[in-house]
């Protein structure tokens, strides 16, 4: 295997991280490799919110727990057995995320939240690129990572003006960023998923 696809192969979600902050040098490296993704008609929307700060981190971990949990009410039968599927697999984690200091980013050193312009239909695939390249860039560099879907919900939280996102931009994913303290199994992947034409 060549080195990008033993990257490729070798990254996983990881929901457990070592209390070891990142350089700043280093967390520039991952925007930058962010920013060489693809990007449709070269707009590259994809704009970066990164936190550092235990405390902020914890405080939004907690918030965004909060607000997430309250949509559940919201949701179709079916995307409520969703939702509690995805949280017992939390559970198969080993993560108690009701306990959890913090429940969303798992004690993860950095976290970034990637928005794009509210008006680009093309912003979400865009960034969906740019998310990955961010993380296979810090698995390459012995770093761990985990998407987060949930982050969006930072922008119902209260304290979400001190992100500074202005009202014409929305959150896509939040991804959390350092070194892992699990090395998660291989899911299995799906090989029937291939029409030949």
């Amino acid at each position: 295997m060549n080195e990008v696809i033993k990257t490729i192969f070798e990254r996983r979600a990881v929901r457990k991280y070592k209390d070891q902050p990142l350089s700043r040098d280093l967390i520039e490296q991952l925007l930058d490799a962010g920013r060489m993704a693809p990007s449709a008609i070269n707009h590259q929307p994809w704009k970066f919110y990164v936190l550092t700060k235990k405390e902020d981190i914890v405080l939004f971990s907690k918030e965004i727990l909060k607000e997430g949990l309250k949509t559940i009410p919201e949701m179709h039968l079916k995307d409520v057995g969703k939702a509690i599927i995805s949280g017992i697999m939390h559970l198969a984690h080993g993560i108690d995320f009701i306990r959890s200091k913090d429940p969303v980013f798992h004690n993860a050193p950095v976290v970034i939240f990637i928005t794009g312009p509210k008006d680009n239909e093309w912003a979400a695939l865009d960034i969906g690129m740019c998310s990955q390249n961010i993380m296979l860039a810090a698995r390459s560099m012995g770093l761990d990572t985990c998407p987060i879907g949930f982050g969006k919900f930072v922008e119902k939280t209260k304290d979400y003006p001190k992100l500074k996102i202005p009202s014409n931009e929305q959150v896509h994913l939040a991804i959390s960023v350092g070194h892992g303290d699990q090395h998660p199994d291989l899911h299995h992947r799906k090989k029937d998923n291939v029409v030949y034409l």
